[in-house]
């Protein structure tokens, strides 16, 4: 049996093993509760999302929330949606990029804002208390379809004063794309030729069949990097399912590693707007690098949007987001938006006047490998601790996991929000360092798990 995963990430499981309809009603339950009455539901375009979606704005009305149904659509746009319709919350039913066989529940509060940790403790409690509490029949919830959170969305990003989109238009850049046949599919193609792009399409059928791995990673990208490579195109991008994380790959089909989304995004944002950017522990520093030369602080959180956002907020950020190709742009809505994160990409790709492969060669030099390891039952609290014992002589960061920061690299394991795994990330200047250094990490975490197991 797989392992239901709750946390800032949201309600995750692998449907009819621990994403069941009991376990889904009843943390619904518990959030329409808590939240209010209004609530807005979205989904991505998983095979399984129609049946969750039916008992979520089923569960919601017997228990008399409201619902606004806005359909197949990224998860940053429910989050603006929740904000523009001034409702109590919103539930994305969306497992991000976990494989075809997994679902889950994003739950959003009434800024846009995932839930952070005390919050998700409450609805927890309310959902292992007695059950839900369903109203009579004259007290049942009502349901409104809104059609038009895409195009709200699409307006927020085509206002921003730094996007011009009468020159985008004019310059026609050619586009790839994969939108692996998530929610991105219903979004992305159209506002690409919005903005005047031709586009080479790929997977852009939202029927939630996933013809790869759908984590934006370049290991999963050779489809698209073929395409790129029989075809001449300015950029590429590929999003995950539920469209907010932004993978790139230049004209060349050479993928620019996700850690580069957020980098491009902020040289280009500090030019228009200086001040404060924040990110998590787990990104590169090239972030550092960057934000210094314009003569600004970075601030970094803990791992997870809802840490990057609320800082963002706290600090009046200008722009912040996660080294995993999400880039969170408080302009628009405190949330990771990949659709928010091409705009900037063509802009500054038009303002540069040549290839993003240069563009990219303009950037700080690291490489970060990023390596994952089953736990199974093993606790990753002990095995952090373990490290912790071993490095504790290095300097060490504890913010999320347990970080080792040497001169001219990084290492860093934490337990994961999304999966039953532990990651490891080393970055350095090469990457025969980082993978050496990561290497090491993981057999100590190997060794570790395999003590675990006999003790």
């Amino acid at each position: 049996m797989s392992r239901l995963m709750v946390s800032v990430s949201g309600i995750r499981g692998v449907v009819g093993d621990t994403f069941t309809p009991p376990v889904i009603q009843k943390y619904v339950a518990a959030f329409g509760k808590i939240m209010g009455k209004k609530i807005v539901v979205g989904r991505d375009s998983r095979v399984t999302g129609s049946m969750v979606e039916h008992l979520v704005i089923g569960t919601l009305n017997a228990i008399g929330c409201d619902v606004s149904i806005i359909g197949i659509c990224p998860t940053p746009t429910v989050q603006l949606a929740v904000e523009n319709l001034h409702a109590d919350g919103g539930i994305a039913i969306t497992a991000s990029h976990n494989p075809i066989e997994w679902n889950a529940l994003k739950l959003i509060d009434p800024d846009g804002l995932f839930l952070d940790e005390e919050s998700s403790a409450a609805i927890v409690a309310g959902a292992d208390s007695t059950g839900p509490e369903y109203v009579t029949w004259d007290k049942i919830g009502r349901c409104e379809e809104y059609p038009y959170a895409i195009r709200d969305h699409k307006e927020a990003i085509f206002n921003l004063p730094y996007v011009d989109v009468p020159a985008l238009r004019k310059r026609r850049f050619r586009v790839a794309l994969d939108c692996v046949n998530g929610a991105g599919a219903v979004f992305l193609p159209e506002f690409l030729r919005d903005l005047g792009c031709e586009v080479v399409e790929l997977n852009t059928v939202p029927n939630g069949m996933f013809p790869h791995t759908p984590e934006p990673v370049p290991e999963n990208l050779t489809g698209l990097i073929n395409v790129v490579k029989s075809n001449s195109v300015d950029v590429a991008f590929a999003v995950d399912p539920d469209s907010d994380r932004l993978a790139i790959l230049s004209e060349k089909g050479e993928p620019l590693v996700e850690e580069y989304t957020l980098a491009l995004a902020v040289k280009f944002f500090l030019a228009k707007k200086p001040g404060t950017v924040v990110v998590n522990a787990s990104t590169t520093r090239a972030i550092d690098d960057i934000v210094h030369s314009f003569g600004e602080k970075v601030i970094r959180t803990k791992v997870g949007e809802v840490h990057v956002a609320k800082r963002i907020r706290e600090e009046h950020a200008v722009i912040g987001g996660e080294g995993n190709g999400g880039v969170i742009l408080p302009d628009v809505h405190l949330g990771r938006d990949a659709p928010v994160a091409v705009a900037l990409t063509l802009q500054h790709l038009l303002e540069f006047g040549k290839p993003i492969s240069e563009l990219r060669a303009g950037l700080p030099q690291y490489v970060i490998v990023k390596k994952k390891i089953k736990i199974g039952r093993s606790n990753p609290d002990e095995i952090l601790a373990g490290i912790k014992e071993n490095h504790e002589y290095e300097q060490l960061d504890l913010i999320d996991g347990v970080k080792i920061n040497r001169e001219k690299s990084w290492l860093q394991l934490r337990k994961s929000n999304t999966e039953p795994i532990i990651r490891v990330f080393a970055e350095a200047p090469t990457r025969e360092q980082a993978e050496a250094e990561s290497s090491e990490l993981f057999a100590e975490v190997k060794k570790l798990i395999i003590s675990s197991c006999k003790s």
